[in-house]
């Protein structure tokens, strides 16, 4: 079967949770689980020839707290015990004219690393040059309360995606390209998109590919179970819509998915018992944004739902393809493993940011050695020919798997912060983005998606 084929430093609780009260503007200090606890510690530089002692007794009478001097820095400055809660301490020992400077001591901890097996196989989440920046991230969010709809190819039974799965529906209506027989209906479960030779416009056959259930492992496989590998968002849940099917699916299907996704009302649709306030559309086509696609996304961000879409695999521009050009999406291309725009990204002005997407193009080694490793996304799949069969791990390349990244990052920020609406999620997702380390011709937004300092700053 081949599948070579392009588809679409943290604060402890204790010790934040009473410099934070020091100093307001420590609250961006990362921290999963902050502490009753109100004692930490600061350091306070003085000037030459202070009282420090004096200095010190006036400011924890003032504030009512204990500050004890515990040593002296290499560096300069005095580490200061304070026990009890100061609020606004630091801000008044940085006004003091016998102060150089005061400022939290914070302790640094490890960054959290999933147990999953095949974690240090998934590069795009944590390698520094075309990586994500995921790890920090997680130690200040993970997901948990956030649905992410996937409108794909619709689900399969997978160990790393099963207690993730929440809800969905199949918005095909065509018999022939769902090829259940009953156009749409409650069932989400992935038929297969397999196609025979001529079929779909194309003269050789292909698998089915089971890319629904490989962007939705991006998004939010299980993460810390010992199993596989992890997702994004590894504590999001997914909702499944099936728009996807044997030679793809109509527009007409998908804008009513995207409805449906973000909790608006469809005719002949039950109400989605679990609306998503994250899209993901690793799909697309050539043309102008249709106006069924401006409706429906202006809708879904009206709800208050970020959409996110692929730039395509063309290696062209993007504004010639569609929902990538539409209005009110975070459009996304992809970068390889050294940070490039990957061979057949799509590129240009209609991009807004870049996340990993791989290439696994089998470079030839020289006779006799084995070849390099194949540097795409490592996601959850299925191993079947045409139906479903068993559960696996495959690696994809393809702007479909960069958009997932960016979906399981604004689930990453939504989690830390329910109120951000899809135009501060953009400007966040932007702002923090970092430059590409490679190449990119044409353009390819703000940069490289940088999970850890976005979150952070939400």
């Amino acid at each position: 079967m081949n599948r070579t084929r392009v588809l679409a430093l943290v604060a402890s609780a204790a010790t934040v949770a009473a410099i934070a009260a020091l100093n307001p503007q420590a609250s961006a200090a990362k921290v999963a689980d902050p502490s009753a606890s109100q004692s930490g510690q600061i350091i306070v530089k003085f000037k030459a020839g202070a009282e420090r002692g004096a200095a010190l007794r006036a400011l924890g009478s003032r504030f009512g707290v204990d500050l004890t001097e515990q040593r002296e820095l290499a560096v300069g400055g005095t580490v200061i015990r304070v026990t009890g809660n100061a609020n606004g301490l630091l801000t008044a020992l940085n006004a003091r004219s016998d102060v150089e400077y005061a400022e939290a001591d914070i302790l640094m901890t490890a960054q959290f690393t999933p147990n999953d097996p095949r974690y240090l196989e998934q590069w795009h989440y944590y390698e520094p040059i075309g990586g994500a920046n995921l790890p920090g991230a997680w130690d200040l969010a993970t997901g948990t309360g956030v649905r992410v709809a996937v409108l794909d190819t619709g689900r399969t039974s997978h160990p790393d995606l099963d207690a993730n799965w929440l809800g969905g529906y199949d918005f095909i209506s065509n018999t022939t390209i769902s090829r259940d027989g009953d156009g749409r209906d409650p069932n989400p479960q992935d038929q297969g998109d397999w196609f025979g030779a001529g079929e779909c416009g194309t003269a050789p056959p292909s698998n089915s590919s089971w890319h629904g259930t490989h962007t939705a492992g991006t998004v939010a496989a299980v993460g810390n179970n010992g199993v596989g590998v992890t997702g994004v968002a590894f504590n999001a849940k997914v909702v499944p819509v099936r728009v996807l099917g044997k030679c793809g699916g109509f527009s007409s299907d998908i804008s009513d998915a995207i409805v449906w996704a973000s909790g608006g009302r469809v005719r002949g649709v039950p109400t989605n018992p679990n609306p998503a306030k994250v899209i993901n559309l690793s799909l697309g086509g050539s043309g102008a944004c249709p106006q069924s696609y401006r409706r429906a996304i202006s809708g879904a961000n009206s709800r208050g739902t970020t959409v996110v879409v692929s730039a395509g695999n063309s290696n062209a521009d993007a504004s010639a393809f569609t929902p990538a050009n539409c209005a009110g999406v975070i459009t996304v291309a992809a970068t390889d493993r050294t940070g490039n725009r990957a061979f057949y990204s799509n590129f240009g002005g209609t991009v807004e940011v870049s996340a990993p997407g791989g290439e696994v193009r089998l470079e030839t080694d020289p006779p006799g050695t084995r070849s390099t490793p194949q540097n795409g996304v490592l996601s959850t799949l299925n191993d079947g020919l045409t139906v479903p069969a068993s559960p696996i791990y495959f690696t994809y390349m393809g702007t479909s798997m960069a958009a997932p990244h960016v979906a399981g990052l604004v689930a990453l920020m939504l989690s830390r912060n329910g109120s951000l609406t899809p135009a501060q999620v953009l400007a966040a997702i932007q702002a923090n983005a970092r430059p590409l380390p490679g190449t990119c011709t044409g353009g390819c937004g703000a940069g490289i998606i940088d999970a850890a300092a976005t979150v952070a700053a939400v």
